[in-house]
């Protein structure tokens, strides 16, 4: 060092706050530079020159307040032997090789760290590394922190903590191959800091070999995390490979914090994958059960096999099937790992995955539902029925039509797994429900309904109008109508389930009987405003004698200060445009074409349930932009007709064929004939408009019997014409903008969660905390997915679980859950600041946080 570079680093000292400086210069090498330095109000003092007790009056006495450098041609004496102890202490100590000054640069306090300082001279000779190191050092830091930031520098990690320094490595392998290595692991050999490294391994996992290598510590790392994470013994080829006892909860919190993070995990599911298959996992886990390895995140075939195993169990188990086990299975593994989308970056695999548990769950409640009525339907009448379908038997479509959309999301990205279990589905669905609503449903429209189509307290499809009618007198407000072509019950039933979760609307619904054949002409001009229904001589639909045909719906509607218009034209109106296109009507009558457009097409009826999903997220969307730019408090939403949809083609057993179309029929339809003067016949219902759907003149029908269909032109599993109680339960929903200090009663949130373990004292590496919700789940009460640790400061010391509270239920018993959180091992002080922290997972958004302890004995994981 040169004399200037000698006055910077001294007056930076001086600079800090330090009065006095004290310099032992053993080797005498900058003893004849002292009278040259630049050291402007610094008085030199020789202790080498003059007796202990002068030198100490001097600074302490004589000249208190004055700057001073303590410069001796010898080395620092002994403790027992320096005069000047007391005030060496309390002052800074110099030293004119490099090592000192960035021992000073740096802070540290510790004069022993300037051997260490010297041996990493390769990694310091970097101004930017030096840099960047500055940036993370602390001034009581030992020589193993210095060495465990030195590594976070070369792998470029923020915060320089181990287990983020390991996994940076391993997010830095090259793709293909599980022996390569990072780019930084040549820094590391470089700058001597492989021994440090193996040493933090060895202190942190407990892994020693004579040759440790990054893959042999990543597989133990993988087996002792899955051997941490099941409750049944690790299978026998893996034992070898596990990470001592003590070390396992260790492996864990790296694993699981490594999947946890956004930047990484993508490494984690390639690596993860790679291990896998190199131990043939696969092989090891046919025999074994699901509870054993509900926990487990370590492999993407363990969750592989999960779900094969509880397809497995569904299907073996339809008759007794226990659906809320499997729910609570599928569930807990959809929060897991592998089948959670808003995780990792496999996304076509967590994709299907998750849609895979989803179609689960849907047919344990399938089967599940089936299993309340496995005496049959008993139901008395028409009425009955009718109100049994809309209060229950819905869910059988409902449940079918999520079924089917969850298993072909799966199939799309290639997984068959559910192949089996459709056939099961399809069965119960098809075969037996609706072979058996058809059955108990067809007496009832055979005996009572053909006679006098009514059922009590029930809203005949042509009286709609009056309900628009009378809400214009009670508000004199603009009423919109909403008609959405094919809209089913059970679908519209989740619509509402939607717009009650929804700030500022309120729902309700309630079945019309709709008209019958349940055919779009019909049902369309029945919720038109009317006299009378009739047909012309070609069998075309009147409304009051004028033609009900979409083009001239505007001029039936003008006569009640009502227009028609499309649901696509409308939502391309600008906001002012729109209220300018509405402002001379009192009703507006908006028809939505999406669910009948895709399904009454034998190219696309395969997509129907595709539809039914995109018509529920349109029609929410049209309900909210009545609401916001339209100024719309008033909106019915209603459809013509409801459909019939099997996933399976139909053979020939289904078809009522027309060998002979009867004299006198003007229309013939899959599932509706139209004419007059019709015959009987013993394939279909025999019945007249005009007690069907209040028409005039003597239009009569037949449809088929049951679910049949006269014809498969055209595609034949998405029909609707006839009297299944899916075509003719019309729905009528009547949805209200809430304002004023109602519409704090619309508020949505999600469920609230606290932590019900007392004044938590953590005295084993694996704990389990206790929770619960404080509220049931509803249409405005969320679920709550949380991610729940333990943090020492902003640090996740435990592994990240994340779990969803989204009961139902009145039972409080349902409300509570579990979670297992497992300690890193090291030492923790007993007195240490610690939080267990519930985190929403969506957002991150800290929900509780509460103190713990951690007080371990003995570093065990029993």
């Amino acid at each position: 060092m040169n004399e200037d570079q000698i006055s910077e680093a001294l007056l930076s000292l001086y600079g800090e706050g330090n009065r006095i400086v004290f310099w032992n210069d053993p080797d005498r090498e900058f003893e004849e530079s002292l009278t040259s330095l630049d050291l402007d109000g610094v008085t030199l003092l020789r202790a080498d020159q003059i007796p202990g007790l002068e030198a100490k009056i001097r600074m302490e006495r004589e000249q208190p307040e004055s700057r001073f450098l303590v410069y001796s041609a010898t080395h620092v004496p002994l403790p027992s032997e320096d005069w000047l102890l007391d005030i060496r202490l309390y002052s800074r100590t110099f030293r004119a090789d490099r090592a000192s000054i960035i021992l000073g640069e740096l802070g540290l306090q510790e004069q022993s760290l300037h051997s260490h300082i010297q041996a990493r001279a390769k990694f310091l000779g970097s101004k930017d590394r030096l840099t960047r190191l500055k940036k993370l050092v602390q001034p009581t830091d030992s020589i193993r922190d210095l060495d465990r930031k030195m590594l976070a520098v070369v792998t470029k990690v923020d915060q320089p903590e181990f287990l983020g320094i390991l996994t940076a490595l391993y997010h830095a392998i090259p793709d293909s191959d599980l022996d390569a290595l990072p780019p930084a692991w040549d820094e590391i050999e470089k700058y001597d800091l492989l021994e440090s490294f193996w040493s933090m391994v060895q202190g942190q996992f407990g892994y020693s070999e004579s040759f440790p290598t990054l893959k042999n510590l990543l597989i133990r790392l993988m087996v002792s995390d899955f051997a941490h994470s099941i409750t049944a013994e690790l299978p026998a080829a893996l034992a070898h490979l596990m990470l001592p006892r003590l070390f396992l909860s260790s492996a864990s919190v790296c694993l699981s914090q490594w999947r946890d993070s956004n930047s990484r995990s993508d490494s984690y599911d390639r690596l993860s994958k790679m291990v896998g298959d190199a131990l043939k996992i696969d092989s090891l886990l046919p025999g074994m059960q699901i509870e054993p390895l509900l926990d487990n995140k370590t492999f993407l075939v363990v969750e592989k096999f999960i779900a094969v195993s509880l397809r497995d169990r569904v299907t073996a188990t339809t008759a007794t099937i226990n659906a809320e086990a499997v729910k609570s299975i599928a569930k807990h593994r959809q929060n897991g790992y592998w089948a959670d989308r808003n995780r990792g970056a496999i996304g076509a695999t967590r994709e299907a995955l998750h849609a895979v548990y989803d179609a689960l769950i849907a047919a344990a409640d399938l089967f599940g539902l089936r299993g309340e009525f496995s005496t049959g339907f008993d139901y008395n009448s028409a009425k009955a029925m009718f109100d049994g379908y809309a209060t229950t038997l819905h869910q059988f479509d409902r449940l079918y039509r999520h079924f089917i959309e969850a298993a072909d999301a799966a199939t799309a990205q290639g997984w068959e797994i559910l192949k089996s279990l459709r056939d099961g589905v399809e069965d119960c669905y098809t075969n037996w429900f609706l072979t058996n609503v058809s059955l108990k449903w067809g007496k009832f429209v055979e005996d009572e309904l053909l006679k006098e189509w009514r059922v009590e307290g029930v809203i005949p499809q042509p009286w709609f109008f009056h309900k628009v009618e009378a809400a214009l007198m009670e508000s004199d407000r603009r009423v919109f109508v909403i008609i959405s072509d094919a809209l089913r019950y059970e679908a519209a039933k989740e619509l509402v389930d939607v717009l009650n979760g929804t700030y500022r609307i309120q729902a309700e619904i309630q079945p019309m009987l709709g008209v019958l054949p349940s055919y779009t002409a019909l049902g369309m001009a029945a919720l038109l405003p009317h006299s009378k229904i009739s047909y012309s001589d070609k069998g075309d639909v009147l409304v009051d004698g004028q033609s009900s045909a979409a083009g001239n719906r505007s001029n039936i509607l003008a006569q009640k200060k009502g227009v028609a218009v499309k649901a696509d034209d409308l939502k391309d109106m600008k906001k002012d445009a729109g209220r300018e296109f509405v402002k001379p009507y009192e009703v507006v009558y908006v028809y939505h074409n999406t669910i009948d457009a895709i399904g009454d097409s034998g190219s696309t009826e395969g997509k129907t349930f595709e539809a039914v999903r995109q018509a529920l997220t349109e029609l929410s969307d049209l309900i909210r932009m009545i609401m916001n730019n339209l100024n719309g408090t008033y909106i019915y939403v209603t459809a013509d007709h409801g459909f019939l949809f099997q996933e399976t083609a139909l053979d020939a057993s289904d078809k009522n064929a027309l060998t002979d179309k009867p004299s006198g029929a003007l229309t013939a339809k899959k599932r509706y004939l139209l004419g007059r003067n019709l015959p009987d016949s013993a394939k279909a219902y025999h019945g007249s408009t005009a007690i069907t759907a209040g028409a005039d003149g003597d239009m009569e029908f037949w449809v088929p019997k049951g679910n049949n269909r006269f014809h498969f032109v055209g595609g034949s599993r998405f029909v609707h014409g006839g009297a299944m109680l899916q075509e003719i339960t019309v729905p009528l929903i009547r949805v209200r903008q809430i304002k004023g200090d109602a519409k704090s009663r619309t508020s949505v949130k999600n469920v609230g969660v606290m932590v019900t373990t007392q004044s938590p004292k953590i005295t084993t590496n694996r704990y389990r905390f206790e929770l619960m919700q404080t509220e049931k789940a509803t249409d405005r009460v969320k679920p709550a997915t949380l991610d729940i640790a333990v943090y020492e400061g902003g640090q996740a010391i435990t592994n990240i679980e994340r779990v969803t509270f989204d009961s139902t239920q009145d039972n409080l018993d349902s409300w509570k859950k579990s979670v297992w959180l497992s300690l890193q091992k090291r030492s923790y002080d007993k007195k240490g600041c610690y939080h267990l922290i519930l985190r929403n997972a969506e957002d991150g958004i800290e929900v509780q946080r509460v103190e713990v302890s951690i007080s371990i004995a003995f570093m065990d994981d029993f």
